[in-house]
């Protein structure tokens, strides 16, 4: 089985167009679900689907963005944000019963945190005015506290009732009395303190930008740095029962504005990288990067740069343990199980990190980002959204059903579909699988139905013949709430096989060859054909392949013929090269089994005269015996001649100075291409026929060869035919 999806998942990287033999489309791995539709799904890193946490929408407000989040001791939720084009900072009430509304309307940009004292008295923080509201419990806002800073963006209580509050931009922490005095308890060496969280032990734990620090600072302000990370800002902190420290660190150190970070504009989805879950062998410490550092970014300027999230054991040790190269970490929270839940912009997406080498794609928001998490009571945990400010409850049970739709399947040509098998388990619940088909790229009303569902884990596929396949899975939970767990899903398929095609056969200048794979070719002895199909005279060698030019070496006697042939399957071709004369009714085998799209071969056993060269395409090699299929194509006619023209009627007289040659050159099958004449051994010159043009079988000559001296000439004539064939002829003339 493990060889088979090795292999399956090999083919999927490969071209669509293979050769045909039966192959698995698998999923069986995060990544092969990047492109599918899921529907109340949760989706592990290791690839299996289970029943997503129930999730419900409880309030869809006009705010761009909801930044903050609180839970009084009766279950009643509170919500708070703004941004740009809001009405304005409102702070929304969520009653455990009853429908939402607005409870508070401040004159400001925007509410970025909010805080319980341990009277039950909420307190709103603005930003980026930087003041401190408290909230009366019939509604409206009254000032509490002015830290005289541009931005407040956390704020925490301590058990004694003492309120800390985390500003910018001089990353001054103010700690408030319960009477409402206040002052500067620590300032950071960072021009932010952006996130806060308290131990239990009372300590300060405060993330900052932006040389994303995480410090602790005692109840005495006595601050540490436990590390800097590699990123620019520390956006959320969470605390574990057992003392670590959970920190979010996001964004490259650029230079940017200042404001609170802001979701990048809608675009184009593209393929996301996967999040990185490091086990322990690959988790590192942080290394420091250099300061100063820039401040926040605007909306402008989002953050980018991805996450990373960093462990921190109660001794100190900081060690990565997570990141994501494009998801930007905004919230942090652990939930009743003590598990890490992650929420993330620009995609919406909440994650929870389930073990040291397993992470959970849990949720995936309609809003863009997930701006805040908080854990409520009996195991439920709400999220805040921005682009849109809403606000969802999720868990803790699971969705009674949901659904995976794959993205289709595309065989490349007409294909069958064989067995279909997944590996699960149903725990009590049920997995439902079927499929359709269709010769469209996407799925519409002119695909096949969807087939009846597969009984048991395993079945034939009932979808007709095409050239795509989709397949869906129904996960229902069993009566417990418990989920079942597709853990993979393989259905085998194969391309109908059609016959290869051959669309040309070419056949080279006469007297040539390819050349044996040790011969070494100098540019006098070879000539390069253009690619098949392109007229043009040969040129000198040039870089090439089989699929374009092709470089010959001078072989008296050889012919060269070249042809193309492509196969839809992708399958390998195998070639058999057949000839005969233009007169004879039965072909003769030259060559059989031939891979390469070429073939020279010596044309001297043969006679004179005009042959055709048949080539026949089979792609049995990646075929079943008797499942081959062939094609054939027949070159344009061609002569073979290796007999040497004649010369007749030669004569030779002086006239003064100069000769006078009277001769006729005939051959059997060629036209006559050149004749020349050398006196006395001298260098040949090139003569003309009398009609000044050598294109025919039979040519004359009558011409005058000037500027001779001497009583005896010796006197040959040379005749060369189309095919490089030659005839000499020698006569002596005495003056």
């Amino acid at each position: 089985m493990l060889g088979r999806l090795l292999a399956a998942a090999w083919i999927l990287l490969a071209p669509a167009s293979e050769a045909v033999e039966t192959r698995w489309w698998t999923h069986r791995e995060y990544a092969d679900y990047e492109r599918a539709r899921l529907d109340k799904l949760s989706l592990a890193s290791d690839g299996t689907l289970t029943l997503a946490p129930t999730l419900r929408l409880l309030l869809d407000s006009s705010s761009t963005y909801l930044w903050a989040l609180a839970e009084d001791a009766q279950g009643n939720l509170y919500a708070a944000g703004g941004g740009p084009g809001a009405p304005g900072a409102r702070i929304h009430l969520i009653p455990a019963k009853g429908q939402p509304r607005v409870v508070a309307e401040i004159e400001a940009l925007e509410v970025h945190a909010l805080a319980f004292d341990p009277q039950g008295r909420l307190y709103a923080a603005t930003s980026p005015d930087g003041r401190v509201y408290r909230i009366a419990p019939s509604g409206g806002a009254e000032p509490y506290y002015d830290p005289r800073a541009k931005y407040i963006w956390d704020m925490a209580f301590d058990r004694e009732g003492r309120l800390y509050v985390a500003t910018g931009d001089r990353g001054e922490i103010h700690r408030v009395l319960p009477g409402g005095a206040g002052s500067v308890f620590y300032r950071v060496p960072d021009t932010h303190a952006r996130s806060l969280a308290l131990d239990a032990r009372g300590n300060l734990l405060v993330g900052t930008e932006p040389g994303g620090l995480v410090l602790r600072v005692s109840p005495k302000g006595e601050g540490f740095v436990l590390f800097q990370a590699s990123r620019r800002e520390i956006t959320a902190l969470a605390v574990a029962a057992d003392g670590v420290i959970y920190a979010a660190g996001v964004g490259t150190k650029q230079p940017a504005p200042s404001a609170p970070p802001a979701p990048a504009p809608a675009a184009t989805p593209q393929p996301s990288p996967l999040p990185t879950l490091l086990s322990p062998q690959q988790q590192t410490r942080p290394q420091p990067t250099p300061s100063p550092l820039p401040p926040l970014a605007t909306a402008a300027a989002p953050v980018t740069g991805g996450s990373e999230i960093y462990r921190i054991e109660p001794d100190g040790f900081p060690r990565r343990i997570w990141s994501h190269a494009q998801d930007i970490v905004y919230a942090l929270v652990l939930d009743a199980e003590g598990r890490l839940l992650v929420g993330t912009g620009n995609r919406g997406v909440i994650y929870r990190l389930d073990s040291a080498h397993r992470w959970t794609s849990l949720l995936t928001l309609p809003s863009t980002q997930v701006t805040r998490l908080l854990a409520g009571r009996g195991g439920v945990v709400y999220a805040a959204t921005g682009n849109i400010g809403q606000v969802y409850r999720f868990g803790p049970g699971r969705e009674a059903e949901g659904s995976v739709e794959s993205d289709p399947l595309d065989a490349g040509m007409f294909s069958y579909w064989g067995r279909l098998q997944w590996r699960g388990a149903e725990n009590g619940g049920q997995i439902l699988l079927a499929t359709r088909s269709g010769n469209l790229e996407r799925p519409q009303q002119d695909w096949s139905p969807y087939s009846e569902p597969f009984r048991g884990s395993a079945g034939a596929v009932s979808s007709p013949p095409a050239r795509f396949l989709q397949w869906r899975a129904v996960l229902r939970a069993a009566p417990d709430g418990r989920s079942p767990e597709l853990r993979a899903v393989e259905i085998a398929w194969r391309q109908r096989n059609v016959a290869p095609q051959i669309t040309q056969v070419e056949i080279a200048p006469a007297n040539y060859r390819v050349p044996p794979p040790s011969l070494s070719l100098s540019t006098s002895q070879s000539l390069t054909l253009p690619p098949l199909g392109q007229r043009g005279r040969p040129s000198t060698p040039a870089a090439s392949s089989e699929s374009s030019s092709l470089t010959l070496n001078y072989a008296a006697g050889f012919r060269t013929v070249r042809w193309a042939a492509s196969d839809d399957n992708g399958d390998e071709l195998v070639y058999r090269v057949e000839i005969r004369g233009a007169r004879e009714s039965e072909w003769k085998l030259l060559r059989d089994r031939v891979r390469e799209r070429h073939l020279s071969w010596d044309t001297t056993a043969f006679a004179d005269g005009e042959y055709l060269v048949r080539i026949v395409a089979s792609d049995a090699p990646d075929n079943a015996a008797g499942e081959a299929l062939t094609a054939e194509l027949v070159s344009d006619p061609f002569l073979i001649d290796n007999t040497g023209p004649e010369i007749l009627q030669l004569e030779a007289a002086l006239e003064g100075n100069a000769i006078r040659l009277r001769f006729r050159a005939r051959d059997a099958v060629s036209t006559i291409s050149q004749a020349e004449c050398s006196i006395n051994g001298g260098e040949w010159i090139r003569l003309e026929p009398v009609d000044r043009i050598a294109d025919s079988q039979l040519e004359a000559y009558d011409v005058v060869v000037p500027g001779v001296e001497g009583r005896e000439f010796a006197i040959a004539v040379r005749v060369t035919d189309e095919h490089d064939n030659q005839a000499v002829a020698r006569t002596v003339l005495v003056r």
